[in-house]
């Protein structure tokens, strides 16, 4: 089976969970499992301490080490996952340099002992002088290093180019790099790079780097000696590398493990640009690598990329090591050199893992999650008995004289059980009953409720009961009307002397309006039939004023109707239609520029359709065609 090594830069540690196989089951547990690897490098996690989980600590069977940044947001940061079934570290620091400090200590890594540290840390001389704060480089969270008695594994996040803003940073950092694994190798340690290095070996690396070297005026030996591939390639055996080489890198002492079993392969790319949509035409380029020593080429088996699993711009790429490999003229299980001395004999289990087993810098002893176990761990061991030694322990002669009254007075032996929380705090009820000497046979009675000595008017004013929310509002009261359905009975809802209907707008001036006005009024009540005919002719004189004010009021307007308003507001808000590709007549898909210069903001409209591998417009085929039309030149028809 071998034990498998898996880097992957995620683009934030909760991003695969947004895609499958990982959406069906958020867990790391089931993508760990889904990844069949012993060692797992994720890089660009984009957390910092405080928002680690237990989730994403205490995984049930792994340990875990993370290097994050310290004042950076959502930037950065690489963690390295071991499953305890395989391998255990014997040591874990953070960073190139050794400058940090191991938690709960104040002397760097480079200052502690031979014993005590992983060592080969890059002296000033080997920095050269680059005028880089060497303090920041180990202080982005880019580099995690475990040591096994095997090899010692880095597993690092080299910087990005962003358009040459950082080009002196990201070059400091491959120099300490490069110096850190050489110096290992001259200790006689070997080493096993893996992680997102940002930098492709050579044009076969990187589609469309013919087209880009072209277009920026370099040759083939100019493009393979820029800074960072120069170093980089000193760095591998096969690097190409114009002579001579530089000072101190005088042989390579690495081995690039998918190159290698894969030396011919096209196409073999590990990143994609999303903005672009690069991925489904396979416009990438490799820029993640699991490498080892030279000395280690024998060990591995199998190594490639697994660009079919998705959840990042990134793929993860995996190497796996024999289960025997040569080691000190000799063979030897792998397992035997993946664990502290001891632990395994044979690829078999002599002791378990333990908390004494992990280095100082694992997360699971971290103050936040040490001396805690995950909730699935709790179930699988037995409550500790360690409360039983607190109870003060009883005077011997006062036990033998209890038990001898307890063997005369038991008339039967009854088995010892152990007692349940349920029962110990049921045990004072039950001495209480027994101490009292009676025993209740009948029903239980019931103890009749106090009388209340509040009132039911106690409540405060305007503060209501529970039941009153429930309650319909009652409705105010009205004068009693007489039953009478005569018309001239209910004509009495109109006034007797209403106001000028030309001094009161029409919509207020109305009999429906005053009726409660005048059921309201005593006097009014007390009419009768004598004064009914009146009220007739007032109400309709107020029905005439009604109809004269509407129309001197009320300048006449033309008609307007409500389907093509809707028409008009509707075709006012709706986003334009977008316009269609020339070559395969579908819909485009709007960006913006975000370049400097005269045009930065602008937006327009392409082709929706991935790139192809060349990486450019192309005409006559299934991927982008070369439509292109400024947002501002689109009218939607």
């Amino acid at each position: 089976m071998g034990l498998r090594i898996t880097t992957w830069n995620v683009n934030g540690i909760r991003n695969p969970f947004g895609y499958q196989p990982w959406r069906e089951n958020r867990t790391f547990t089931f993508m760990f499992d889904t990844l069949q690897a012993d060692i797992i490098i994720m890089q660009e996690l984009k957390i910092q301490r405080k928002d680690l989980t237990d989730e994403m600590v205490l995984i049930p069977g792994w340990d875990c080490y993370f290097s994050l940044p310290e004042h950076k947001k959502g930037y950065s940061g690489v963690g390295i996952f071991t499953r305890q079934s395989s391998c255990a570290p014997i040591k874990a620091e953070e960073g190139l340099l050794g400058i940090l400090c191991p938690p709960d200590s104040t002397t760097p890594y480079r200052e502690m002992s031979v014993d005590a540290s992983i060592g080969g840390y890059p002296s000033l001389s080997q920095m050269g002088d680059l005028d880089v704060d060497l303090a920041a480089l180990d202080a982005e969270g880019r580099c995690v290093v475990l040591e096994f008695p095997a090899f010692v594994l880095f597993g690092v996040y080299s910087p990005a180019n962003s358009n040459g803003l950082r080009d002196d940073f990201r070059l400091a950092f491959l120099t300490a790099l490069d110096a850190r694994i050489r110096n290992l190798e001259k200790m006689g340690k070997q080493v096993i790079l893996t992680g997102d290095l940002n930098v492709s070996r050579c044009e076969l690396d990187c589609a469309g780097a013919e087209d880009d070297r072209k277009k920026a005026g370099l040759s083939h030996e100019q493009y393979v000696s820029t800074p960072n591939r120069r170093i980089f390639n000193q760095l591998l055996e096969g690097g190409e590398v114009i002579e001579p080489r530089d000072e101190g890198r005088e042989r390579p002492v690495l081995w690039d493990t998918c190159r290698e079993l894969h030396a011919q392969r096209k196409g073999m790319y590990t990143h994609w640009e999303q903005k672009i949509n690069a991925r489904p035409g396979n416009h990438g380029s490799r820029i993640d690598y699991v490498l080892c020593s030279i000395s280690m080429k024998s060990w591995i088996s199998d190594a490639n990329i697994q660009e079919g699993l998705m959840g990042s711009d990134h793929c993860p790429v995996y190497a796996v090591i024999k289960d025997t490999v040569p080691w000190r003229d000799d063979t030897i299980n792998i397992r035997d050199i993946m664990n502290p001395p001891l632990m395994f004999s044979n690829g078999h289990r002599m002791r378990d893992h333990s908390a004494k087993d992990l280095p100082p810098f694992s997360a699971r002893l971290m103050p936040e999650f040490d001396k805690r176990r995950n909730i699935k761990d709790m179930f699988k061991r037995y409550a500790s008995n360690s409360s039983q030694s607190l109870l003060p322990k009883p005077d011997p002669a006062v036990h033998d004289a209890q038990l001898a009254s307890t063997i005369v007075h038991s008339p039967k032996k009854e088995p010892i059980q152990r007692w349940s929380s349920e029962d110990q705090n049921r045990a004072p009820n039950l001495a209480k009953r027994k101490a009292s000497g009676t025993t209740i046979t009948g029903p239980a009675i019931k103890k009749p409720k106090a009388p209340s000595t509040a009132p039911s008017s106690g409540l405060q004013k305007g503060q209501r009961t529970l039941q009153g929310f429930f309650q319909k509002k009652s409705q105010p009261l009205q004068p009693e009307v007489p039953h009478d359905t005569s018309p001239t009975q209910r004509e009495m809802t109109t006034p007797k002397h209403p106001p000028s209907p030309l001094s009161q707008s029409p919509s207020v001036v109305t009999s429906q309006a005053r009726a409660p006005s005048i059921l309201s009024s005593p006097a009014n009540l007390k009419t009768k039939n004598s004064t009914l005919p009146a009220l007739q002719n007032d109400a309709s004189e107020l029905a005439d004023a009604e109809d004269r004010l509407s129309i001197t009021s009320s300048p006449r307007t033309d008609v307007h109707d409500p389907i093509v308003a809707k028409e008009e507001w509707t075709k006012l808000f709706t986003k334009k239609e977008p316009p269609r590709c020339e070559e395969h007549d579908e819909p485009c898909t709007l960006f913006q520029t975000k370049k400097k210069g005269f045009n930065n903001g602008r937006s327009f409209w392409i082709c929706a359709r991935p790139v192809g591998e060349s990486g450019t417009k192309e005409k006559g085929t299934e991927w982008r065609c070369r439509t292109f039309i400024w947002a501002s030149d689109w009218n939607g028809s």
